[in-house]
This record gives C-alpha cells, sequence and structure tokens, in this order.
C-alpha cells in the first residue's frame, strides 16, 4: 500500500508510524481512555484490510479518529485530533528553514539546477534563491489555495515562478520601448538620463536601463537594434562635421566619417555586449535579454541599422573569451535575426548579413530566424493589417496589437495614432497544464479525457486569475523604471497599472507542456503521424479556453508553449509516482516541450519544421521550434537552406549547433554525456563541471551553467535532423 502525502509525495505505507502518533496521544490521558495495544493493532489491521492501493495521509488519520471513538476512548480521540492539528500547524509554521541549509550548504538538487544560467554557489545568485525560497514558502501558504498548491505539488499543474510571486510587483517578460526611453529621455535610480547625441553613448545607456528593467522583472526582456540606428547617424554627422569645419574635401570629409563612424559602432556593439555579459542585476544573473535586428522596422535608417546588425553579427561570430582566453559561445544576448524581402533572396540589398548570421548560426547558435512573411499572415491587427514584431525574451510573442481601440493607455511619449504599438507590453505571468496527466488520469476514456481536461483548465484558469489579480493592486511608484520613465510607460506616480493589464496591452499565459505524450497515450500514435488530428484539436480547445476567459474579462489569455527546464523534471517524475511506469510515456526523466516532435522521433529537418508549423500556429502566446544538426561550419549552404526554408514555412525557428571546450585540455569540440548522464571531455575525460564550457539550447535560451537529471536525459537522447549530405541537396 502506498500513502499519499499533503505534498503529493507518494511513501510505502508504515504501521509504526500510526502505533508513535496514537502512543504520543496517550502519554496525555489516563486511565480507560488509554488506547489498548490491542487496540492499535486493530486499528491497523482495519487500516490494511481496505487493500487500498494508495490512501491519502487525511484519511488514515481520519480512520483513526473514527476507530477510538468506536472504542470510546473519546478523550483520546480530542488528543489525537489536537495532536493532528498541532503537527498541520508546526508543518505550515516554517517549510524554508532545511531548503535554505541546503541551498547553502550546496545540496538542493533541484536550486543547484534549477536554471542553467544561473550558477547556485555564487553569492549573488544565492541572495537570489534565499529570497525565492521565502518567496516560495509565503505563496504557498498564504496566496494560493490549497487545491492549487495540491495540484502543484502533484504536477497536475506548474504555477511558474513562485519564488517571486510574493512580491506583487513583478510581471514576467517586456519588450522594453528604449525608443521612447532614449529618443525622450528617462530617469534610472533618481538620476534625469538626457538624450544621447552619439552611438557608443546611445549603447551604453541601453545596457543601464536594460540592467534596472531587468531587476523589476524575472523573465525575458527585448531591445530592438531598430532603436539605436538614429544614433548612428547622430555621430556621422557629428564627424563629419569635424572634417568639414577642418577644410577638408568633401570625398575625404564622407570617407573619414565614415571610418570613424564605423570604429565606434564596433566600439559600441563591444560596450553593449561586455555590459550585458558583464552585470548582475537584483535575479542574480546577467539580463536574460534578446536583441531585435529587424531591417523593416525603419525605412529612414536602414543602412545605420544594417551596420549595427553587421557588427553584432561578427563579435558573436568571434564569441567571448572565458577565463582561459580562449573564444567561447556565450548564453546572451539571445539574438533574433527577422528574415524578410530585403534580406533572404540572393539578389537582396542585405544578403550579405543573411549569409553572415548564417556563418554565426553555424558556430555559435544564434541568431534565431522569424519570418515576417508567415508572421504578417498569422498575427493580423485590428485594422486588418499583418504585423510583425519580435517576441519577448526568448518565446513569449503578443498577441496583434488589441490596443488601437483604447489609445495610448501607457502614455508613451512616441506613440503614432492608428499604429499598433508593441514596444512597452509586457506578460503577467504563466500556469502550465500537464497534458500527459489529463490523458492518463483518463486511462484512454475519450469522454473522460475532455472532461479532466476542462476541470484542469479551470484549475489553470483560477491560477491565472490570481496571478492577474496580484498585479492588479501595483502602483506606478514600485518600479518607476517600468511605469514611469517609459519602458513600459509613462504614468504619473501613485497611478495604478490597472489599465495595462487589460485592452490586450499585455498577455497572461496559458501554459501546456507534452502534447506528444498526450496524444501517444490517448492514440498510440505521435502527433507527428496518425495522432496529428487529435493533436491538433488539443490545441484548438486551449485556445477555445483562452478565447472564452478572455472574452469574459478583458484579459488577454494566450496560449503559451512553455518552455519547461526544470519543470520537465518534475513533471516526469510526478507523473511516475501518480501512473507507475507506462512504456513510452512515464519512462523517461522528463516529458517533451510544448508541441515539439520528441527528441528522439527520427524525423527530417523539413518534415519537423513542416509539422510543428501547424502547432505553432495554435501556440499564439509563445512558441519556438528547432533543428539539431551536426558540425555545419563547413557547409554554410546547408544553414542558408534551412534558413530560406524557414523563411517560407514557419513563423519562428532556430537551429542546434554544438561548440563546447574543456579548459583541461583545450579540446574543441562536443562534450558528452555518459549513461549515468555525466558530462565528460571525450579527449581527455574531465568531468569537472568548473573547467568545461558546455553550451546547449535549453528552452529557447542558449543554457550555460548545467542541467538537472531529466533536462540532462532529454540532451543525451536528442536526434539529428538533417546531415551536410541531406543538407546540401535541400540548399540546392
Amino acid at each position: 500500500m502506498k500513502i499519499v502525502k499533503r505534498d503529493g509525495h507518494i511513501v510505502d505505507y508504515d504501521p509504526e508510524k500510526i502505533r508513535i502518533a496514537i502512543g504520543k496521544a496517550n502519554t496525555e490521558v489516563r486511565g480507560k481512555e488509554k488506547a489498548t495495544s490491542e487496540e492499535i493493532e486493530e486499528i491497523i489491521k482495519y487500516i490494511e484490510e481496505l487493500n487500498k492501493r494508495r490512501i491519502l495521509v487525511e484519511d488514515i488519520q481520519d480512520i483513526i479518529e473514527e476507530k477510538l471513538m468506536e472504542f470510546n476512548k473519546y478523550a483520546l480521540a480530542k488528543k489525537y485530533i489536537t495532536y493532528r492539528y498541532t503537527r498541520e500547524l508546526v508543518r505550515k509554521a516554517n517549510t524554508t528553514d532545511q531548503s535554505i541549509k541546503e541551498l547553502i550548504e550546496g545540496e538542493n538538487e533541484y536550486w543547484n539546477n534549477e536554471n542553467s544560467n544561473k550558477n547556485a554557489e555564487v553569492v549573488t545568485t544565492q541572495r537570489d534563491y534565499l529570497a525565492g525560497i521565502t518567496s516560495t514558502d509565503i505563496t504557498r501558504r498564504f496566496l494560493l489555495p490549497e487545491d492549487i498548491v495540491k495540484a502543484h505539488d502533484e504536477g497536475i499543474i506548474h504555477f511558474h515562478d513562485a519564488d517571486y510571486f510574493a512580491q506583487n510587483a513583478l510581471h514576467n517578460c517586456e519588450l522594453i520601448n528604449l525608443d521612447d526611453m532614449l529618443q525622450n529621455g528617462t530617469i534610472i535610480n533618481g538620476v534625469m538620463i538626457e538624450k544621447p547625441h552619439r552611438f557608443l553613448t546611445a549603447a551604453t545607456i541601453a545596457t543601464q536601463i536594460i540592467l534596472a528593467v531587468t531587476s523589476s522583472s524575472y523573465g525575458g526582456a527585448t531591445v530592438s537594434l531598430s532603436h539605436l540606428a538614429p544614433f548612428v547617424r547622430l555621430s556621422y554627422n557629428k564627424y563629419y562635421k569635424k572634417y568639414k569645419d577642418r577644410g577638408f574635401k568633401e570625398e575625404d570629409c564622407k570617407k573619414y566619417a565614415d571610418q570613424d563612424t564605423r570604429k565606434e559602432v564596433e566600439d559600441g556593439v563591444q560596450t553593449f555586449n561586455y555590459q550585458v555579459n558583464s552585470m548582475t542585476n537584483t535575479n542574480g544573473q546577467a539580463p536574460f535579454l534578446s536583441v531585435a535586428m529587424y531591417l523593416g522596422e525603419t525605412e529612414e535608417y536602414k543602412d545605420e541599422l544594417a551596420m549595427i546588425i553587421e557588427e553584432f553579427l561578427k563579435q558573436r561570430l568571434l564569441g567571448f573569451k572565458n577565463e582561459k582566453g580562449v573564444y567561447i559561445t556565450p548564453a546572451f544576448p539571445k539574438l533574433l535575426y527577422v528574415l524578410e524581402e530585403d534580406n533572404i533572396h540572393e539578389n537582396s540589398k542585405y544578403w550579405y548579413l543573411t549569409k553572415l548570421s548564417a556563418e554565426c548560426t553555424a558556430k555559435r547558435m544564434v541568431p534565431d530566424y522569424i519570418s515576417e512573411k508567415v508572421m504578417k499572415e498569422l498575427k493580423i491587427n485590428g485594422n486588418g493589417d499583418g504585423e510583425c514584431y519580435p517576441c519577448m525574451g526568448c518565446r513569449s510573442f503578443l498577441t496583434p496589437d488589441r490596443t488601437m481601440s483604447v489609445g495610448n493607455i501607457s502614455k508613451a511619449k512616441n506613440y503614432e495614432e492608428g499604429k499598433g504599438k508593441y514596444y512597452g507590453r509586457f506578460n503577467q505571468g504563466v500556469v502550465t497544464i500537464n497534458l500527459p496527466d489529463v490523458a492518463l488520469s483518463s486511462k484512454k476514456d475519450i469522454d473522460k479525457f475532455w472532461k479532466i481536461m476542462d476541470e484542469r483548465l479551470e484549475l489553470c484558469h483560477r491560477a491565472l486569475q490570481i496571478r492577474h489579480k496580484r498585479l492588479s493592486n501595483v502602483t506606478s511608484d514600485v518600479a518607476p523604471i517600468l511605469w514611469q520613465h517609459g519602458a513600459l510607460a509613462r504614468l504619473e506616480k501613485g497611478e495604478s497599472i490597472h489599465e495595462l493589464l487589460h485592452h490586450g496591452y499585455s498577455t497572461i499565459s496559458l501554459g501546456y507542456a507534452g502534447l506528444y505524450e498526450c496524444v501517444k497515450y490517448m492514440t498510440g500514435y505521435s502527433h507527428t503521424g496518425e495522432g496529428k488530428e487529435f493533436g491538433l484539436e488539443i490545441m484548438q480547445h486551449l485556445n477555445d479556453a483562452a478565447k472564452k476567459w478572455k472574452q469574459e474579462e478583458d484579459i488577454d489569455y494566450s496560449v503559451y508553449g512553455t518552455p519547461i527546464e526544470s519543470t520537465t523534471y518534475k513533471f516526469a517524475k510526478c507523473l511516475k509516482e501518480r501512473f507507475g511506469t507506462v512504456k513510452g510515456i512515464t519512462d523517461r526523466n522528463y516529458i517533451t516541450n510544448s508541441y515539439h516532435v520528441p527528441v528522439f522521433e527520427e524525423i527530417d529537418a523539413f518534415s519537423k519544421l513542416t509539422v510543428e508549423s501547424e502547432f505553432q500556429k495554435l501556440s499564439p502566446g509563445g512558441a519556438i521550434s528547432y533543428i539539431e544538426t551536426p558540425n555545419l561550419q563547413n557547409n554554410i549552404d546547408a544553414v542558408i537552406g534551412v534558413i530560406q526554408f524557414i523563411y517560407d514555412n514557419i513563423m519562428y525557428a532556430e537551429l542546434n549547433t554544438k561548440s563546447d571546450f574543456c579548459q583541461k585540455c583545450g579540446y574543441t569540440g562536443e562534450i558528452l554525456i555518459d549513461e549515468n548522464y555525466e558530462w565528460y571531455c571525450p579527449e581527455c575525460g574531465n568531468r569537472d563541471h568548473n573547467t568545461l564550457n558546455v553550451a546547449r539550447r535549453t528552452c529557447g535560451y542558449i543554457g550555460t551553467n548545467f542541467w538537472n537529471k531529466g533536462r540532462t536525459q532529454e540532451i543525451k537522447e536528442r536526434v539529428l535532423h538533417i546531415d551536410n549530405k541531406v543538407a546540401s541537396v535541400k540548399a540546392k
């Protein structure tokens, strides 16, 4: 018999615990009120003869109370009830001490591997985690209903970022309105920052803004290089005037001004990269930053923008030096390259940028690619026009701008009447449904499946409403950089952010995970084959639920392909505990992210992107697809072939390559994983994480600080979706 504890964990039945509990109550009563050893054994025998495969610990306690009263042990029953209540208070009174002790001593597996871009040994990260443990405790005991906490613990749903939820001011991710802040000034820590007059200054200020913004939220942030482009021209004009004033010929003025400007762009981009990677925000890490490269965002400064994009790609292609002075693949900033008519064909004006991006992808795993063509087909605004804009962080896409009907509610200084507004918008948070759990709970009964699905969706809905309500009490004073000084809005002091939580200005995400396992269990097939229609039906059902909530509440609920980094392991463990080992479903230490084809399924790159594009359409709040590749540094034509395929077929995708380094022997290549899921250098056998530089795409972002057992197994089992031979054929 198995016992289901309050936190959802399952343990073996132990009758000795019953004897101890009744024995402790026995010491507080006298005479006939005491339970005899025979009576205690009779209670134990009664419980065991129920022949339950599993039983809740609360049910056992109820039975003990009832049996004691049957024996006329009323005083003892009362003492047992008091003992039970006291134990409950103790459980609720302090749940943080052990977690904090394990964190400080480096013994807590969860916090050691919670985030592949955080090192739990570093004091700044530990400080964030200490706050996170306290926040999680407060969230569980005071801020969430017991049924939502129970569902979270059992892996039925996942309430994301509970470690930040105790503070009611924090939201998930955002598109920083860098244009407004640079052009119209901002204030950081009470200091007025006026409009810069050259590119280098603008790039430096941008990094300070990024640090301040990401210290006031907990998810990914995105900025666009188009917002820096005007300052390249200011620098050029400054240099041109200098040479003109010195009497240089017109031709020389232009030549030398161009040379100086290019050197300043090089220095400015290097400063930007150094700053972003060397700064630590209040989350104990470098900012989770994405940088958008979208030529279509500007006509006036397109050539200046191209110059910045080129320099970003060149510096990323080179890499950043590690402690040994060796160039390696960095995690940040993530680069987002938008494919469009001006750069997708060999005769396009900016084709040279796409070729450079292909080289960079082959060596450094970035940039990722957004298809302007496909996005404009999927993202239609209130005027019926297709829109293209970057994601917030690694994959969170806003819905097309519905705020055009309500005007400039953020009071942004760069607002343009009648045009969609995307920069300055944000996400309120995520709650994820575990789809395999729905399937396994239904025991393949389709009517029961949809009934359970709706029950779980309503549980997610209630949890999301709690997230929304928590933010609805916030005023602009709690994070002036966000709400008063332009990053997200320019509200007055003391003004509520409530309106920004409605009317489509911000999204709130219904996440989902494990579509493959869900479909596989219910139909016997992958959602890439005969199970596809059922998979699409599930996705449509999620969208219908989000649409209904949106219409009823004017809150932009959106379906989101969750990047479950550490949660993939948690969900897998919970499924195994609840349902045992089900072949092909619960027999791994991970479940599949979002709608993705499972990592172990043999499928070619182009088929994978094609089938996933159908599911990406039904994940409007967040989605990204990827393919695993061999080393393509000597086959850039193959990378270009994939890029051009992305442009025509899917909105957002990336290529996963490998570029690792062993500090002990100098090996450059792929660091491997053994059968025990330990990383090692194939050249010298080094297994020391401190001297292995490993970069892997985890959930959209590149991770560089290793992963938990579940995610490591998932990485080990990834199959290649393309080889050099096939890629070359497709590229032609």
